[in-house]
């Protein structure tokens, strides 16, 4: 049963449905545990063994509880590294798949993906002086792809970042990256197009002094890294475990 406002965002959505659609949610209730960290939350997750290596996993619109994000903080943990999730909406609430999409904009005016800063310095704090972190990477997946670019533009103590279908399209400087960089993209993703892809890897070719890596892969669409299951998806499961081995290796490289 919904209630009357419920129906009403349902049908505002459907008739201008969110291009970022939230895919297969899981059934997922992670590994690892929540944290305060000064002003805001996180989920934190950590491999069997210690490491001094640690990548910062930012979510997408549908926020840092979203179980997908969490099993991808979690598949960091298995390959070595401590995985932290914070909520970079700091206790605002997190797009929904009722949500009118014809607010986003509006909705987005106080969680821009270029303004987390604050954050930002408090998780480093973190991972430096309470879990020994010396080595740390950042990604993204949507929102959070735009947070990772923003962030390699501005952290030169990142060492490494992947930036998973996301894009700064406003920074005059946005090529100019100080740490190798992967960005991963979908060949049919309707919030990302491929002229904006071709126009980014052109730039980087122009101005990027770092490592960096274009991908697009084929018959994809916006959220396949995290928010498609391989096992109800058997036809993309190989590109969906080909991205996060992607993503994996990357990190191994220069982490």
């Amino acid at each position: 049963r919904t209630d009357s406002g419920e129906t009403e965002a349902k049908m505002a959505n459907e008739a201008k449905p969110c291009p970022c659609d939230i895919g297969d949610k899981m059934d997922y209730r992670g590994l690892g545990e929540e944290v305060q960290i000064e002003h805001i939350q996180a989920y934190v997750t950590k491999p069997t063994s210690g490491t001094d290596k640690a990548v910062i996993v930012i979510q997408d619109i549908y926020g840092w509880q979203l179980p997908n994000t969490r099993y991808m903080a979690d598949l960091l943990a298995s390959h070595g590294y401590i995985a932290i999730c914070p909520d970079f909406y700091v206790g605002k609430e997190p797009w929904r798949p009722t949500d009118d999409w014809s607010t986003f904009q509006e909705w987005l005016q106080d969680r821009k993906p270029t303004n987390i800063n604050r954050e930002a310095d408090a998780v480093l704090k973190y991972l430096k002086g309470s879990c020994g972190a010396k080595r740390i990477a950042v990604v993204g997946f949507c929102w959070g792809g735009v947070a990772t670019h923003h962030l390699i533009l501005n952290y030169p103590e990142l060492k490494a970042g992947v930036s998973v279908y996301g894009i700064v399209r406003e920074t005059e400087d946005r090529y100019k990256l100080h740490s190798p960089t992967f960005f991963i993209f979908a060949e049919n993703d309707h919030v990302i197009p491929l002229d904006q892809v071709a126009t980014l890897e052109k730039k980087l070719q122009e101005h990027c002094t770092v490592d960096f890596k274009v991908k697009i892969f084929p018959g994809q669409t916006h959220g396949f890294v995290h928010r498609k299951r391989g096992d109800i998806n058997p036809k993309d499961k190989p590109i969906i475990e080909e991205a996060r081995k992607d993503m994996i290796n990357w990190l191994n490289k220069y982490i």
